[in-house]
């Protein structure tokens, strides 16, 4: 594949199926709130210093007297802490580029840069990505965003200290790449498709982001060094780069061992449902194919989204248990059998079967 982002078309006009809903209902389920999105985003963003805090004063307690328990609490606290860590990239950010956290439009625009800066996340390229995902979701022309089939592997050490602890070189190769966009260098396909040469403001706007990106957390890191708080690096600089198991289980299942290039979101999104705190932590995301059919409708909405067209829908497991003995169950006939597809019939109101594509 070339460098230049030709792989992929562009203009997609793809006619998708959705859900029926009466339309009052559809447009009362649209409607923002400052009071919810301030309730989530504070929440969430509290978890995330709040647990910092704790991490940094248990750290602060560890003396040789009480190592034989301080130590153990402080690693709990600094696992809660890590957990929330990749909630804080695109996941919290992805809602706020719909624009439909809060209905004050600034507010959404503020607080995903908040996000993007506290987890060094590369929102210009998302916001052109995720857009042709949804005009597009898994049309293997178009979505460079998501490549059906999905894959994962569980078998490899590195993998688990991702997981439950910290891969240092996951960390590395996010600086570098940082890096590599301050200095004006992108790589992949979908990168230049969608950050294109020819679009000089944009590049700039994408190259400008990853310098403050650098310049910022030096700045930071240098400040807490000098004044003699150098865990703070551990718990700020880098508070998103570890113990990402949570939000592994909760973002695979999404399109895992569904169709490409279906015009209809029913074959290549699935929806689960769980309890409140993966919920809070997730923004709901776990409601992912009522999302895709009504982008428009915020977070909080979308458990009342599905129960007005659940009827119209495929169902759906409950609690990451049953969702990834699911998934599991996929991966060991796909290893059985490459052949192997996932068959299950849509509501007999659609007269579709749905057949999955392996995983």
């Amino acid at each position: 594949m070339s460098e230049t982002g030709q792989r992929f078309s562009t203009n997609a006009a793809i006619s998708w199926y959705r859900s029926p809903i009466e339309p009052d209902l559809l447009s009362s389920l649209m409607r923002r709130s400052d009071l919810r999105g301030t309730l989530q985003t504070l929440g969430h963003l509290g978890y995330f210093f709040v647990t910092a805090g704790l991490a940094y004063w248990l750290f602060g307690e560890i003396t040789a007297d009480n190592w034989h328990w301080s130590i153990p609490v402080f690693l709990a606290a600094l696992f809660l802490h890590g957990t929330m860590g990749p909630f804080m990239g695109l996941i919290a950010i992805h809602e706020l580029q719909h624009r439909t956290v809060f209905k004050t439009r600034w507010f959404n625009v503020f607080f995903e840069s908040v996000y993007a800066f506290i987890s060094w996340s590369d929102h210009i390229w998302y916001q052109q990505s995720h857009s042709v995902h949804h005009q597009a979701t898994c049309h293997t022309a178009f979505d460079g965003e998501v490549l059906l089939p999905v894959k994962f592997s569980l078998k490899y050490w590195q993998v688990w200290l991702g997981l439950l602890a910290w891969n240092p070189r996951i960390t590395w190769l996010r600086m570098k790449m940082v890096w590599n966009h301050a200095n004006g260098r992108l790589q992949g396909d979908w990168y230049q498709h969608v950050l294109p040469e020819s679009d000089k403001t944009l590049r700039r706007r994408h190259r400008n982001w990853a310098r403050f990106l650098i310049a910022g957390h030096s700045l930071l890191a240098a400040s807490f060094l000098v004044t003699g708080q150098g865990f703070l690096i551990v718990v700020f600089t880098l508070g998103t780069f570890y113990c990402s198991w949570l939000g592994f289980l909760t973002g695979v299942p999404q399109h895992y061992g569904l169709n490409s290039n279906e015009p209809d979101f029913r074959l290549n999104t699935r929806t689960y449902t769980c309890s409140w705190l993966p919920s809070f932590y997730y923004w709901n995301m776990q409601y992912h194919l009522e999302h895709h059919m009504y982008p428009a409708v915020p977070f909080f909405n979308l458990p009342k989204l599905r129960q007005a067209i659940k009827a119209d829908l495929p169902p759906a497991p409950h609690g990451l248990y049953a969702t990834w003995k699911e998934l599991l169950w996929i991966k060991a006939s796909i290893r059985k059998n490459p052949d192997f597809k996932v068959e299950f019939q849509l509501p007999a109101t659609s007269e579709t079967t749905v057949t999955g594509a392996s995983g």
